[in-house]
């Protein structure tokens, strides 16, 4: 075995590793313990068994690579600003805590990332000459993946919170209507919030849910209500917050301003609409020219090609 093969090996296990971490930190975990989890199942059927064992039940994911990643993490806290630290966990809280995500296997994602095109510089470095990974093609692809895999995670989670703002923006008028129904009905506020999150199940009865639990643990009511629309930051959400905040302590018509709120909701919603309906020509257009026109013209000028090329002028030109 060559060296080059040798080091393409060695480079290609380490990548897979830093894959399989990644694959493995972006998975669904759950609430529990796993271990926890493991010794109620036992104790439920009745089975003695000892840690050792559990611990060797779990899969070779739930023992070694989430607790490595984790392990990767906190070290690359240690060396993260603050700052960037506390911004990764409110964009995470916006995003609705996608996976049971936390700042410290976020950032582990992402100097993984980064690691992949450090690695490849180092197999450069070494490789012998004459092989694939030499020269500025090393540095030009040891860049690409440093940039791809420290910033996919931070796209990724930009775009959970985009399509979680979009989900509470189409939501909230239809919400606010039957939460005015409710209140008109007689009911609480409190009761009138569990009677809509009972109804749907998205994103903004998830968001009520938790303000409810909230409430119920004892947290003040006004500071539940700004903690959910901090948590999503969209100004629609805010400006509902507000208004029930305001009618709570002016004691204005709780019934009124949400029959105020649904229909400027609904006009934003409409709005909002007619913008993306603005936009979808412009965004055709790429689709349409980089795609579409290339085949029409392959199926439109094809044949007339083929006859000219067998022509005599075709032995002319070529």
């Amino acid at each position: 075995m060559s060296l080059g093969m040798l080091i393409g090996i060695i480079a290609l296990i380490v990548v897979g590793g830093a894959v399989a971490l990644i694959v493995t930190g972006l998975r669904t975990a759950d609430d529990v313990d796993p271990l926890e989890e493991r010794l109620l199942e036992y104790a439920t059927a009745g089975e003695t068994v000892s840690l050792e064992e559990v611990e060797l039940s779990q899969s070779f994911a739930e023992r070694i690579v989430l607790p490595l990643a984790r392990r990767f993490g906190e070290l690359a806290l240690r060396f993260t600003p603050q700052n960037a630290i506390q911004d990764t966990a409110r964009k995470i809280e916006k995003a609705g805590n996608p996976r049971r995500l936390d700042p410290t296997l976020f950032w582990a994602l992402r100097i993984f990332g980064l690691s992949l095109g450090i690695l490849i510089l180092i197999v450069a470095s070494i490789a012998p000459p004459g092989s694939f990974l030499t020269g500025g093609r090393a540095i030009l692809i040891g860049l690409v993946m440093s940039l791809l895999g420290f910033y996919v995670p931070e796209l990724w989670l930009r775009s959970r919170i985009n399509r979680r703002q979009k989900e509470v923006r189409r939501a909230l008028p239809d919400a606010l209507d039957l939460l005015t129904i409710c209140v008109e009905a007689g009911l609480g506020f409190d009761s009138a919030l569990d009677r809509v999150r009972a109804k749907w199940d998205n994103e903004l009865s998830l968001i009520f849910a938790r303000v409810l639990r909230e409430i119920q643990l004892g947290k003040v009511k006004r500071d539940a209500l700004r903690d959910m629309s901090d948590r999503v930051d969209i100004p629609e959400l805010s400006s509902f917050v507000a208004a029930v905040i305001q009618s709570e302590q002016l004691g204005v018509s709780m019934a009124n301003v949400l029959r105020v709120q649904s229909d400027a909701m609904r006009i934003k919603r409409r709005q909002l609409a007619e913008e993306e309906a603005q936009k979808a020509p412009i965004k055709m257009l790429f689709p349409m020219a980089f795609l579409i026109f290339p085949s029409l013209l392959i199926i439109l000028l094809g044949p007339a090609a083929l006859i000219l090329l067998q022509s005599a002028l075709g032995g002319v030109l070529f």
